[in-house]
C-alpha cells in the first residue's frame, strides 16, 4: 500500500526510476480521486437540491445560462489536463532517456515463446527454450525460464528486438515495460539498485503459449555477474544470437508424451 498497490514484492527502490514512477502513479491517482469526489459531489448535490418535489407540477426552466460558470467549466478541465500532461511527459521522457553513458549493453530478443539475451559488452549470450507442445496429444507445455543477470548499481542499456511477432518486455518489479516490434528496435536504460531475484514476462498477447513466455532476472554483484559470463562462455555460448526467424527446439532429449 505504501507504493500505491504497484506490482512487486518489495517497498525498496529496485531501480533508479522506482521513486519517479511511484510518485507519478500516486500523484495521478490523487488527482483522479479529487476530480471524482468533486464530480460526484456536484451530481449528488444537484439530485438532492433540484429534485422534483411532491405536488410541484410546474415545468422547470428550459433555457438558462451562466457565462462565468460555463467559462470555468471550460478553463478548469484544460488546466487539469495540462498539468497532468506536463508531469507525465516530464517523467516518461526521463524514464526512456538513453543519452547517459551505459555501463552495460544487453540485447533482448523476444521469440515465440521465450527469450534470448545477448551480453554485448562481454561477447556472451544466453538462450531460452521455446515453449512447445509435449507429446503427440499435446498434453502439456514445456517451460524453460531463462535468467537474465544484471550487476547491481550499474547502468544497463537494453536493446529490444523481436524475432517473429509483437512481444513486450516486462519486469513488474522494475515498474516498466516496453514493446518489442519486428523490424523496429526500441531502447531504454535502467540502473538496478537492489540485489535480488525478480520475475519477468511478456506483456503482449503473442500466440498460443504467451503465458509460458517467462524469464527470471537476477541482480547480483559484479563478481557474480562476471562469474556467470564465464560460465556461459565455458558452455560454448560465446558471441551473440541474431534475429533469424526460427522455432527450432533446442532439446538434449526429446520429451516423452505427458512429460513437462
Amino acid at each position: 500500500m505504501q507504493r500505491g498497490w504497484l506490482p512487486g514484492n518489495s517497498d525498496a527502490e529496485i531501480t533508479d526510476q522506482t521513486g519517479r514512477i511511484t510518485n507519478l502513479w500516486v500523484g495521478s491517482w490523487i488527482a483522479a480521486l479529487i476530480v471524482g469526489i468533486i464530480t460526484w459531489g456536484l451530481i449528488l448535490w444537484c439530485v438532492a437540491v433540484y429534485r422534483k418535489r411532491k405536488g410541484d407540477d410546474t415545468l422547470p426552466v428550459q433555457l438558462r445560462y451562466h457565462v462565468p460558470l460555463e467559462v470555468m467549466y471550460v478553463i478548469l478541465p484544460i488546466i487539469m489536463v495540462g498539468v497532468l500532461f506536463y508531469y507525465t511527459n516530464r517523467d516518461t521522457s526521463a524514464i526512456v532517456a538513453t543519452d547517459a553513458e551505459a555501463d552495460l549493453h544487453v540485447q533482448v530478443i523476444g521469440k515465440q515463446w521465450s527469450w534470448d539475451f545477448n551480453y554485448l559488452d562481454d561477447d556472451a549470450y544466453d538462450t531460452g527454450q521455446h515453449a512447445q507442445d509435449v507429446g503427440s496429444a499435446g498434453t502439456g507445455v514445456l517451460r524453460d525460464q531463462v535468467t537474465l543477470y544484471l550487476p547491481v548499481d550499474e547502468r544497463v542499456e537494453f536493446t529490444l528486438d523481436s524475432r517473429d511477432v509483437i512481444h513486450s518486455f516486462w519486469v513488474p518489479a522494475f515498474l516498466f515495460k516496453m514493446d518489442m516490434i519486428p523490424g523496429k528496435t526500441n531502447t531504454f536504460q535502467v540502473t538496478p539498485t537492489e540485489e535480488g531475484e525478480y520475475l519477468g514476462k511478456c506483456a503482449e498477447l503473442c500466440g498460443e503459449y504467451h503465458s509460458s513466455m517467462l524469464f527470471n532476472v537476477k541482480v547480483v554483484s559484479r563478481e557474480e555477474y562476471d562469474a556467470h559470463i564465464e560460465e556461459l562462455k565455458a558452455k560454448g555460448q560465446e558471441g551473440s544470437l541474431g534475429l533469424e526467424y526460427s522455432r527450432q527446439q533446442v532439446l538434449d532429449e526429446a520429451p516423452k508424451e505427458g512429460e513437462n
